[in-house]
């Protein structure tokens, strides 16, 4: 892919630290902020039923707010600059929360705040694939993994925050990280490409348009909410299994923690060296095997020894097919389109999908407790034919390529 337009190009053997700082910046303010805000709203004095209407108030924010970024990211080749601007706003509105007091003020800080949210990692994601494209600097995986280590790293930094110092402190530190990541971004390359594709020529609902008429693409987020939106009855729900076996909180955390730590794992090694090795159609499929298998286990026992072993399974059901999904992306869609089909993914494929499974999920367990997990192990099986296909296609493209030389 060639140069962005926007702005010089870093030295490339200064891209991947740039890019570390980044994404370490990026997710350890997630990680200050995620856990804690609605604890926040509530210690303002929200009701639940006011909590609830600002955290649906922000999804649906994000569902309409990231692909417009990305689309205008797309058409003007400033994907740098407005990750840069997002990144600053995300900061102001969570420093905003702390003036805040009453239902419509802090109603209007979280809709700013997921205003400016909503585009920062598909954008981010979309620099970095462009930096790693041909593999010589760093790998993606690497990038994201360290992402997702500061996040665990922050989210552990916000609980000793707040129990020395109360929510507040959290939410400051959250801020000042956003506002450091927006310096941050100027660091790196832009990613636009400096040559006009037809991605990038088409108009703004036209982007769209073309997005959703490539089969291969709609695969993708296909599979994407079927196999991460599955995650929406573990996430909800699991802590609450597993304290009605009699596992504590301490020992619960530490479940949890391991399966954050497959995450990093195949993301920094196993990730890259599977879809190397196997191509990311079948990567794909592995995913959606083990969350189906993952899923099967939760719905049938609670033995300790068993869940220590599908907590492992997160690496695969969660990072990999990440990994595999932008991949296929990256091989699927023209670069004048690649911020729009990131944005599009994180708010449908993964976005839309959870927030629904979650609304389902609230009913399936209230009727069926444990056993209702062989629904979302059923939603991981479906994926598997669609991954398949995507395996097919894309070996499809490759044998056209090759016959064109």
């Amino acid at each position: 892919m060639g140069r962005w337009h926007e702005g010089p190009v870093a030295e490339t053997g200064g891209v991947l630290p740039r890019f570390l700082l980044l994404y370490g910046l990026l997710y350890a303010a997630y990680g200050c902020l995620s856990p804690i805000l609605p604890n926040f709203l509530a210690a303002r004095g929200l009701s639940a039923r006011e909590i609830s209407v600002v955290l649906a108030g922000a999804l649906l924010v994000r569902l309409a707010a990231g692909p417009l970024a990305g689309r205008i990211a797309d058409q003007r080749g400033t994907g740098r600059g407005i990750l840069a601007a997002a990144a600053a706003l995300a900061g102001f509105a969570a420093l905003a929360h702390l003036p805040g007091q009453g239902f419509s003020v802090l109603l209007a800080v979280g809709l700013v705040y997921a205003l400016a949210t909503a585009p920062l990692a598909p954008l981010a994601d979309a620099l970095a694939l462009v930096a790693a494209e041909d593999g010589r600097a760093f790998q993606y995986g690497w990038v994201r993994g360290a992402g997702a280590a500061a996040f665990i790293g922050a989210a552990s930094l916000a609980g000793w925050l707040v129990a020395g110092h109360g929510l507040s402190a959290a939410v400051a530190a959250g801020g000042a990280l956003f506002g450091a990541t927006a310096f941050a971004t100027r660091l790196v390359p832009a990613g636009a490409p400096a040559e006009v594709d037809a991605g990038a020529s088409e108009g703004l609902w036209q982007g769209f348009s073309t997005l959703f008429r490539n089969a291969a693409y709609r695969r993708i987020l296909l599979v994407a909410a079927l196999v991460v939106g599955a995650h929406a009855m573990h996430d909800a729900f699991t802590m609450i299994l597993w304290r009605e076996a009699g596992i504590g909180a301490g020992l619960a955390g530490l479940l949890w923690s391991e399966a954050v730590a497959a995450e990093v794992l195949v993301f920094l090694v196993a990730g890259p060296w599977l879809i190397e090795r196997l191509g990311p159609g079948p990567c794909l499929a592995l995913a959606a095997g083990a969350g189906a298998l993952r899923w099967a286990v939760t719905a049938q026992t609670v033995a300790l020894p068993a869940i220590v072993a599908i907590q492992l399974l997160h690496g695969l059901t969660f990072a990999l097919l990440h990994l595999a999904c932008l991949d296929l992306i990256a091989a699927n869609v023209a670069p004048g389109l690649r911020a729009t089909a990131l944005t599009l993914y994180g708010s449908l494929g993964v976005g839309l999908a959870t927030a629904l499974l979650t609304l389902a999920s609230g009913s399936l367990y209230a009727t069926f407790g444990a056993r209702a997990f062989w629904v979302m192990a059923v939603l991981s099986l479906a994926a598997l034919p669609v991954s398949l296909s995507l395996r097919a296609q894309r070996s499809a493209q490759a044998r056209g390529s090759t016959e064109r030389r």
